[in-house]
């Protein structure tokens, strides 16, 4: 089977850098680039974590884009309260010496999309949908040349994280996310639902570290100090670890269980704006848009995640 053609869209965020690890590990997907986007931290430091993680795989090589500072209409709201001030606070970290791509984010999306066969490539946003749904309403014709959108956003049952009803991702750009999940193009969801069943726990955290590679001790770094705020949070006994979800999905997807429901974005009520209305009961007669992952595989998925990593040395 040949590998997968994926754009990783993301705002590291330690949990996003383990995910372009998990990515840049892995020889059933193919990394064509990493854009960047405002989200965890502002653009000038999302773009350097990126090349970051990617010297640290080995992976000087992927091409990095900067793309969109701000949401669509609305004042950036950033999280440096769970992920430091850097965005991938823990460890120690040089500055990157691998070049950023001089090219807009959205512009090579959609030169890349337009170039591509039908159906040839999977968007994986890990942050805001800023970068993917400006492209979208930019240059639709790309939708032809998407295979599938697999995101990290929004939650159901769990409720939200940076408000009662709203996840990060979707809260800081709802007007991006509405446009993504009206978009037409088949979508798979990560929500809260999933991620806060693969909690970073003592043995799972460990078992990075006893990998006794710089890989594996940096991601047992960043996950000690990325739980710290959850587990205060939460009363957990680790964080979740949302966003390689999205990247195990490309890699087991039986790792996963969920359902083709109706998902809608609040817009308009600053009580619940960002919500993910996610009609998992089927009540409302809307049409499916998604599918809704609702259960994951735990151990399977830290099981992946260690093999992995373990193999970027």
């Amino acid at each position: 089977m040949s590998a997968r053609n994926i754009i990783i869209d993301t705002d590291p965020g330690q949990d996003d850098a383990v995910a372009i690890l998990l990515a840049l590990a892995s020889p059933e997907v193919n990394v064509l680039g990493i854009t960047t986007v405002a989200g965890n931290v502002p653009l000038a430091l999302t773009q350097k974590n990126a090349r970051i993680v990617c010297e640290l795989a080995g992976k000087p090589e992927t091409l990095v884009f900067a793309g969109c500072d701000a949401p669509m209409n609305r004042p950036l709201v950033t999280a440096e309260h769970v992920h430091g001030k850097t965005g991938l606070d823990g460890p120690q970290l040089a500055d990157p010496t691998m070049p950023l791509q001089e090219q807009h984010a959205v512009d090579w999306i959609i030169d890349t999309l337009r170039a591509a066969p039908e159906k040839s490539v999977t968007l994986c946003p890990l942050g805001p949908l800023t970068n993917i749904a400006t492209a979208l309403t930019r240059a639709p014709e790309i939708k032809a040349a998407i295979e599938e959108i697999i995101l990290m956003g929004g939650g159901y049952f769990e409720g939200g994280n940076i408000t009662p009803a709203a996840e990060f991702n979707i809260y800081v750009d709802p007007v991006a996310a509405d446009i993504v999940f009206k978009a037409g193009v088949p979508l798979t969801v990560m929500p809260l639902d999933v991620t806060h069943k693969a909690l970073t726990t003592r043995p799972r955290v460990d078992a990075f570290r006893n990998m006794g590679t710089e890989v594996g001790r940096m991601t047992a770094e960043w996950t000690d100090f990325f739980e710290r705020f959850d587990k205060e949070k939460y009363g957990s006994e680790g964080a979740p670890l949302h966003d390689p979800t999205v990247i195990a999905y490309l890699i087991k997807p039986d790792l996963f269980t969920g359902r083709h429901i109706n998902v809608e974005i609040e817009t308009q009520s600053e009580l619940t704006m960002g919500m993910t209305v996610a009609d998992w009961w089927r009540v409302s007669g809307r049409e499916p848009n998604c599918t809704f992952m609702g259960d994951i595989d735990a151990d399977g998925f830290f099981a992946l995640l260690t093999e992995r990593l373990a193999r970027l040395g």
